[in-house]
């Protein structure tokens, strides 16, 4: 491989140096360039809402490569350097100051942002947003036994902060527009699930709610109204309701970008001189046939692999079934496929769903599954993968029975 070569990363967060790590480790010897927007080395960002914010996990626990590391490995990482555009017929990025980097191939990997709630008082002090470090560090030094958190959205953020906060005795009330936490994710049949979770754990969870505008207190957050006039004091609010992909680089620079930046099943972009990885890539599954965005952090971390593979002209596809996990209380949970609300037809449970014990699938008309999920149960991880990726259909009743193997469902 010619050491002329080099390589640009943009993106300072997990897929971003696995990228550069995966390069190092198929013996490409060129440069390799990372700008990263955050002054911190790379880091993982599920512990922010979980052990983080738990406080069993520190910034150094969750940190993928300490500085060492990559001089060791000849990696020029820019913490603190924003890209501002690229131009793909010069091959550069340009930054702040002005200045440009040549590259002969790009990876973009910008990750996503918290999607804002504009409503009166949302701009006050106390009012928090998690998709760093240290706005949960920010979050984390406001909250102590008997302070009130109101968290506005039940999505995966807010339900895991809910409950590392209520593990300080934190008075914590959760909002959410749906009809349940997590519908758009998992449906109304789990959503019940974590619905009954939050609430038995002293939760006051209200659903059906909309916020009208957060109460303040000369500059400081006091408080969230409803939309029926209702207002709950608050010491502290967290905006979770979504995330926005990154993709205004790609789209200023003429890159096909429609909801995060279209790649082919390799993580190609319509440039062929750039690839694109983790939450900013609508990838094309080779084995589910559909295009699929996952903000989720098994995709910048195996998505890399792939995306090395294609920036040195080698063959490859990201066949990996979408995945993510979240942990709440006592109730552990993994989830492998595709089945968003209004995409399946029915949901088998297999085990005792009221101890939390139990898997779920979700099937399609034909009964094929397209998805499953284990909870508090450890040795069936491999079998759903499996099912999931099967083309055939299962027998409903099969399925739900504990005592017939997974493997031996099949209609």
């Amino acid at each position: 491989m010619s050491t002329n070569r080099r390589f640009v990363i943009v993106g300072g967060g997990l897929a971003g140096a696995k990228i550069a790590e995966a390069l190092r480790d198929r013996d490409f010897d060129g440069e390799i360039t990372v700008l990263s927007e955050e002054d911190h080395l790379p880091y993982e960002r599920p512990p922010l809402s979980k052990e983080f914010f738990a406080g069993k996990k520190t910034l150094p626990e969750f940190t993928v490569h300490d500085g060492e590391w990559f001089r060791d490995h000849h990696i020029d990482l820019r913490p603190g350097t924003t890209a501002t555009a690229i131009d793909p017929a010069a091959h550069t990025v340009s930054l702040p100051d002005g200045s440009t980097i040549s590259y002969d191939k790009l990876a973009l990997a910008t990750g996503s942002r918290s999607r804002r709630l504009d409503i009166p008082g949302s701009d006050a002090e106390g009012v928090h947003y998690v998709r760093t470090v240290d706005q949960a560090a920010a979050l984390l030094r406001t909250l102590a036994a008997d302070k009130k958190l109101v968290v506005i959205g039940a999505g995966w953020i807010g339900l895991e902060i809910a409950a590392s906060a209520r593990g300080f005795d934190v008075d914590v009330t959760v909002l959410e527009h749906a009809g349940l936490p997590l519908e758009s994710t998992l449906g109304p049949e789990m959503g019940e699930v974590f619905a009954a979770l939050h609430r038995q754990n002293g939760v006051d969870l209200r659903t059906g709610t909309d916020v009208s505008a957060i109460s303040v207190d000369g500059d400081h957050a006091s408080g969230v109204t409803l939309s029926d006039g209702t207002v709950i004091p608050a010491d502290a609010v967290l905006i979770a309701v979504g995330a926005l992909p990154n993709t205004e680089l790609a789209s200023g620079a003429g890159i096909d970008v429609d909801n995060g930046v279209l790649v082919d099943a390799g993580l190609q972009s319509s440039d062929p001189d750039i690839v694109a990885v983790g939450d900013i890539a609508a990838a094309q599954h080779p084995i589910l046939n559909a295009r699929i965005r996952v903000e989720h952090w098994a995709n910048a971390l195996n998505q890399p692999e792939t995306a090395a593979d294609t920036m040195l002209g080698r063959p490859a596809e990201y066949v990996r079934m979408p995945y993510f996990f979240t942990d709440q209380y006592d109730l552990g949970m993994e989830y492998v496929g595709h089945a968003p609300h209004g995409g399946y037809s029915r949901v088998v449970t297999r085990g005792d769903v009221d101890k939390r014990e139990f898997l779920a699938f979700w099937l399609d008309s034909a009964n094929k599954v397209l998805a499953g999920m284990n909870v508090n149960i450890w040795d069936a991880g491999d079998a759903i993968k499996e099912l999931v990726a099967s083309s055939g259909p299962v027998d409903p009743e099969r399925l739900a029975d504990p005592e017939i193997p997974l493997a031996e469902v099949s209609a």
